[in-house]
């Protein structure tokens, strides 16, 4: 799941790379259908929108973050039934960088342990779901995963792939 806007590229790209290199096939929703434009100038074709997402057709939900995430994710109604959906189903449910506030917000962090990137709203997001906040790059807490920001992206990537094949 990506904004429409203001996407961090590597956030998207770097996961979905190593993803597809473990013969995990990725589809990129938004919000709204077209083309994605990345904060660094990456272009991403949409191949649907949330409210075309089915869950039980996906064995994970991860949300990349940027600077177009609280526009565009946090108040989305869609995506966070979406992601109540994964999280009632037992399914890994990912955020990183600012979408972190995503799963806040949807209700998933109760007790957990998550991390985001470190602005004082996001920070405030997390605390006020009820989760334990730490300033660390990535966070697995169960199936729940979440990443600080680009600098964590690759890790990101690699938690999601130990929680879909197991290596």
């Amino acid at each position: 799941m990506i904004a429409p806007e203001r996407f961090r590229d590597e956030e998207l790209l770097e996961p979905k790379r190593a993803l597809e290199q473990h013969g995990v096939a990725v589809t990129v929703a938004s919000t709204r259908p077209g083309t994605a434009a990345g904060m660094l100038g990456a272009k991403v074709a949409i191949d649907c929108t949330v409210r075309q997402v089915d869950e039980a057709q996906y064995d994970a939900l991860a949300v990349a973050g940027g600077a177009g995430s609280p526009t565009h994710l946090w108040d989305s109604a869609p995506l966070r039934a979406l992601v109540q959906a994964f999280h009632r189903a037992g399914k890994p449910v990912a955020a990183i960088c600012l979408s972190g506030a995503v799963l806040a917000r949807a209700g998933v962090l109760g007790g957990r342990r998550a991390t985001v990137y470190p602005t004082e709203r996001a920070i405030l997001e997390m605390k006020r779901a009820g989760a334990t906040y730490v300033r660390e790059p990535l966070v697995v807490d169960g199936a729940i995963i979440t990443a600080s920001g680009p600098e964590a992206a690759a890790a990101f990537g690699a938690a999601l792939i130990t929680h879909l094949t197991g290596s």
